[in-house]
């Protein structure tokens, strides 16, 4: 962990690089620090995931508004101020890299993180 989900609209795809904000927000996790300079997330558990729906209605349906919306998975045990700054630097790293679509759209940026135990987890690496 972190699982960073992505789900947007398709209309984006012509605006922006959805892949390269991709690799920007996961450079972001991986480089966060906390207050002593720790790194906050392990290089090799970070995952950027992306979808597009083809299909969507935001707000009355006007087919130019876009939404993206962000879901970060993180394992519990890490305190409610390290969760705000985490939460604080992913939205601030999307909005920037998003700020020359949000002067050509209407675009909504939401950001929901989880921080819930798993029922089960097993792992293989090779």
């Amino acid at each position: 962990m972190p699982h960073l989900k992505i789900e947007y609209t398709a209309n984006l795809d012509a605006h922006t690089d959805i892949g390269d904000m991709c690799r920007a927000l996961s450079h972001t996790l991986v480089t966060l620090q906390d207050a002593a300079g720790v790194l906050v997330f392990p290089l090799y558990g970070t995952r950027v995931l992306a979808y597009p729906a083809e299909r969507y209605a935001v707000a009355d349906g006007e087919q130019s508004r876009a939404f993206v919306y962000l879901n970060l998975r993180i394992t519990p045990g890490r305190g409610p101020e390290l969760v705000q700054k985490i939460g604080d630097t992913l939205l601030e790293a999307a909005r920037a890299y998003l700020a020359p679509v949000m002067d050509k759209l209407p675009l909504r940026l939401t950001l929901h993180i989880d921080a819930t135990p798993p029922g089960y987890e097993g792992k293989f690496t090779n």
